[in-house]
């Protein structure tokens, strides 16, 4: 009986899938890993000590070392390189749309021609910068680093090169981009996805394909949202893939109509629930106690109260009829966005069209809020760790979350992703207590005792593979050690492998949502415009009770957070 429970659930066949697809990429990354690693990493970190003993500043010879340990990354490996191919998507492009998915050699050419003197620029203005930092450097060593004006400007001079250097590499990147054809690999995507959702698919009850047909065309809308989605303009301004899978999907459901064959293939769930279990692997426990008792605060503190305040705001004064809708929308707003919200959805059994109407006004205000609140965090001169720390806590995706406190510059954008990354811990946590709420109170006007077989058959079981990946990859990291868990875990399984994948399967997940909606079914939930009123409503009293409490913990109770960063 359990064993046909644990073939017969999207539940269980995310987690075997999401895991799978993690331990096997691992498995990749570390057998291919160069033998020499280990000791570059020791010879580099060597250099940095000694430089960190003699000077007060990290000098020149300071900074190449870290860059040349930073360089070792899995991502540039021949087997970063193929993963990264296998889960690719399109790339940026401007004009002709073909460019996001083919480069001839002539293209490839013509774009070095385009570039060419910015490159040459870069690479000049670079080394007049990298002579400036090694004489200001040695005249601050030669006066045995007890010259305070010298140690400044070396230090501003070695600032000013690294930020040369970083802008150099980002030239030099589209100066050598080669030739490329991403359709094989989109193919041989679809083939992997296709068989492995197929098989998952068919035990549960549909034939392999059935499936495979109509996700042939889940597929390729998706090919088309990344495409769309990578165009510059829209890049710009944050109308991303998810944004227009939904919206494709919508406009063939809501005029041609979705064909019976291509339902088949619709697994919104299981999808997103698989790519929720991934993302587990990018929630490493390590660097969220590297952020402190501060962090933990904002994320674990403020959300909970922001989630049961919008939820009685919107049962007590808005007067939402449906409670799960309600509690969909109070968790997509308060928690992480999309991810919580199908967990919460879950876990309160709330309907396709509810949790449409979640994830569409979060994809809406997360567009907004990605490009405005860095300008306002500007504008008022707010200090850097606490404009990320607000975007953190505020912003509902992850992607979202990263190019805001990007804005800003490197210690928001770390302080952000970490706080979000702490704020999707909650997840499992918030979707149990749901689970147990609306099972113990929702509905006991329907059973007289609920019974912990109740609370377990609501809760969703996709959330302990998020948990395993979770606490699996802090282990493997920790017993790698900081810099192999660097090159290995950051920058080859997650850089190449499992944001792609976790891309893909978000995006698989709004096409099918997409392609399911009726604009008839969703217009009763809108009715008052409720639903828009509470996540306003819920987002103001976030922002103001995040960005309070930021400011409370980061420089009233442990100041010396804020300094250290």
């Amino acid at each position: 009986m359990a064993k046909n429970i644990l073939l017969k659930k999207d539940d269980y066949w995310s987690i075997w899938i999401g895991l799978g697809l993690l331990l096997a990429g691992l498995c990749l990354f570390y057998l291919s890993r160069p033998g020499n690693w280990k000791s570059q990493h020791l010879q580099f970190q060597r250099v940095m000590d000694v430089e960190d003993q003699k000077a007060p500043y990290h000098t020149l010879a300071w900074q190449e070392a870290f860059n040349n340990k930073q360089g070792l990354k899995a991502s540039k490996t021949p087997m970063g390189q193929f993963l990264s191919q296998l889960t690719t998507k399109p790339s940026e492009w401007k004009i002709n749309p073909l460019d996001a998915l083919f480069h001839s050699n002539k293209k490839a050419e013509q774009i070095k021609v385009e570039v060419q003197s910015d490159y040459e620029e870069a690479k000049l203005y670079e080394g007049q910068l990298k002579q400036l930092a090694l004489l200001t450097d040695s005249t601050a060593q030669n006066s045995s680093y007890q010259n305070p004006t010298y140690n400044e400007q070396a230090h501003k001079a070695i600032q000013e090169w690294q930020a040369a250097n970083n802008s150099l590499g980002k030239t030099q990147k589209k100066y050598e981009a080669s030739p490329f054809n991403k359709i094989p690999w989109l193919f041989g995507l679809f083939v992997i996805f296709g068989l492995l959702f197929g098989v998952g698919m068919h035990v549960m009850g549909t034939p392999i394909v059935d499936f495979i047909k109509g996700f042939s065309i889940v597929f390729l809308v998706g090919v088309v949202a990344f495409l769309l989605g990578a165009q510059s303009n829209m890049k710009a301004i944050g109308f991303g893939y998810a944004a227009w899978a939904i919206i494709l999907g919508l406009l063939i459901s809501n005029t041609i109509g979705t064909p019976d064959w291509v339902k088949k293939a619709l697994s919104t769930e299981f999808y997103i629930k698989t790519g929720l279990v991934v993302l587990g692997a990018e929630i490493l426990l390590g660097k969220i106690l590297a952020i402190g008792v501060p962090g933990i605060f904002v994320a674990w503190v403020v959300t909970p109260i922001v989630l049961v305040s919008t939820f009685w705001f919107g049962q007590k004064v808005l007067k939402i009829s449906s409670k799960s809708l309600n509690m969909t929308i109070s968790a997509d707003m308060s928690v992480c966005g999309v991810s919580a919200a199908v967990a919460t959805a879950a876990a309160c059994k709330a309907t396709r069209e509810e949790l449409t109407i979640a994830i569409g006004l979060s994809m809406i205000f997360t567009s907004v809020m990605m490009i405005l609140m860095p300008a306002f965090i500007n504008f008022v001169g707010m200090p850097e760790i606490l404009g990320g720390a607000w975007i953190g806590g505020t912003i509902d995706a992850t992607g979202a979350v990263v190019a805001a406190g990007a804005f800003l510059g490197d210690q928001a954008l770390s302080v952000a992703a970490t706080i979000k990354m702490i704020q999707n811990i909650l997840i499992g946590i918030i979707a149990f207590g749901v689970a147990i709420y609306f099972a113990s109170k929702v509905e006991k006007e329907k059973k007289a005792r609920v019974s912990w077989t109740e609370i377990w058959y609501r809760f969703p079981k996709f959330i302990l593979g998020f948990i395993t990946a979770s606490i699996l990859f802090s282990v493997v990291y920790a017993i790698l050690g900081t810099d192999m868990g660097y090159s290995l875990i950051d920058q080859g399984l997650i850089a190449s492998f499992s944001k792609n994948i976790r891309g893909w399967l978000f995006c698989l997940a709004f096409v099918s949502i997409g392609l399911s909606i009726n604009f008839k079914e969703l217009k009763k939930h809108f009715t008052g415009g409720k639903p828009l009123v509470l996540y306003l409503c819920g987002q103001a009293l976030n922002l103001g009770l995040t960005l309070l409490m930021a400011y409370i913990m980061f420089y009233l109770v442990f100041p010396d957070y804020s300094s250290n960063i």
